[in-house]
C-alpha cells in the first residue's frame, strides 16, 4: 500500500514540503502546475500556503477543485515510478 501523506507544509511559492506515513519526506516545487487550470487560483492572495490534507481522499489540496495526487508526489519524493516502487516493495516481501 502506497504510504499517506501525514503533513503538508508550504514553502516560498510552489513548493511544498511533505511527510508521508513510512516517514519520507521532501521538498517538491509544483511551479510547472502555476497559472494552469484550476491552479491559477494560487495567484490571488495567501491561497497557496493554504494547503491541506483532504481527509476523504487524501490529496494535498486547496480547495474543492484545485489538488493533487498524494501518490504522483510520494513517487517523485521518491524519484521513482511506480513499477520501480512496486519492485522494491515485492524485493522487501521475500526477504
Amino acid at each position: 500500500m502506497i504510504p499517506k501523506p501525514i503533513k503538508v507544509r508550504s514553502l516560498k511559492k510552489y513548493k511544498l514540503e511533505l511527510t508521508y506515513s513510512d516517514g519520507t519526506t521532501g521538498i517538491v516545487d509544483l511551479s510547472h502546475l502555476a497559472n494552469k487550470g484550476v491552479f491559477s487560483i494560487w495567484e490571488k492572495d495567501d491561497v497557496f500556503d493554504k494547503v491541506y490534507i483532504d481527509d476523504e481522499t487524501n490529496a494535498i489540496a486547496w480547495n474543492d477543485e484545485a489538488d493533487v495526487c498524494p501518490d504522483s508526489l510520494f513517487f517523485k519524493l521518491k524519484n521513482m515510478t511506480f513499477e520501480e516502487w512496486k519492485e522494491t516493495q515485492l524485493a522487501h516481501a521475500h526477504d
